[in-house]
């Protein structure tokens, strides 16, 4: 579908649902990369994602036959780890529950991980706790972040999503491990990912582009294209990850184009670049 909006110019591009499920690239993944080549389009890779670094993407699209700079990616890791440094200059000292993406952000932002203490964590106060995707997470881990919260931690979260597309379907994300410590705490959680203004807005420094002609590609309807309107980003929904035709006839959300899946965005992109401003 297709409505009256501003020339392609820019894309910013969600991963999971979008571009591969799981470990399962989406059909004619490669043939899309061509053609935003050939239109001469400025692209990132923008993902809610927080278990993985920039490396570990850019070795995951080698296996599929992209090649992608550490720049062009933009993770819900660094853009907590990146929030916390420039908000918080001063703390230090983080709990985390999450995967080695969002340790090694974190750390590269000199922040001292009270799990790598000889401790259980217990012993001290820490400065925030901090929660991502994992799926390596035991009762303790919440028991430990939940004394730490109420206790005065700043509770933080790498994005909102409840669930991500695998190859067998929907599985529990990090809004659901959030859900889980503030059903505990009583504490809501800053969340750092998109909708959130943050990581929108380091794609259009890492763009140099304006909103305008700038355009998300994404899956859900709540983060990747609320959060894309919000800041003034034209919006591409995808059918090919979380959000159904019928989830969004319901949803009152309106993304400036819809189509079933990457291929058919590519069959379309001539149009979409050619369109007049």
């Amino acid at each position: 579908m297709k409505g009256s909006n501003p020339q392609v110019k820019n894309l910013i591009l969600d991963m999971d649902g979008v571009l591969w499920h799981g470990d399962t690239p989406v059909p004619g993944l490669a043939a899309f990369f061509e053609t935003i080549d050939k239109f001469g389009l400025r692209f990132v890779l923008a993902t809610n994602n927080a278990t993985k670094t920039s490396v570990q993407y850019i070795e995951k699209l080698s296996r599929f036959g992209i090649d992608i700079r550490a720049s062009q990616i933009i993770t819900a890791s660094e853009a907590t780890a990146t929030f916390l440094r420039n908000r918080y200059p001063m703390s230090k000292n983080a709990y985390v529950i999450g995967e080695n993406g969002l340790h090694l952000a974190l750390k590269e932002q000199n922040f001292e991980l009270a799990n790598e203490q000889e401790s259980s964590g217990e012993a001290e106060n820490v400065d925030f706790v901090v929660v991502g995707m994992t799926r390596h997470v035991c009762y303790d881990d919440f028991a430990i972040a939940s004394n730490f919260i109420n206790r005065g931690a700043v509770f933080i979260g790498t994005n909102p999503d409840v669930t991500f597309p695998t190859e067998d379907g929907s599985s529990p994300g990090a809004g659901s491990l959030l859900a889980f410590l503030e059903a505990a705490t009583g504490e809501k959680p800053i969340v750092i990912g998109k909708p959130n203004a943050g990581i929108f807005k380091e794609a259009l420094v890492r763009l140099n582009a304006q909103p305008k002609g700038t355009f998300m590609v994404g899956d859900r309807l709540n983060t990747d294209i609320t959060g894309a309107q919000r800041q003034g980003i034209g919006t591409i929904l995808l059918l090919s990850g979380v959000t159904s035709e019928a989830h969004l006839v319901d949803s009152g959300i309106r993304p400036d184009f819809v189509f079933t899946d990457l291929q058919e965005l590519t069959r379309s992109l001539q149009s979409l670049v050619e369109q007049p401003i």
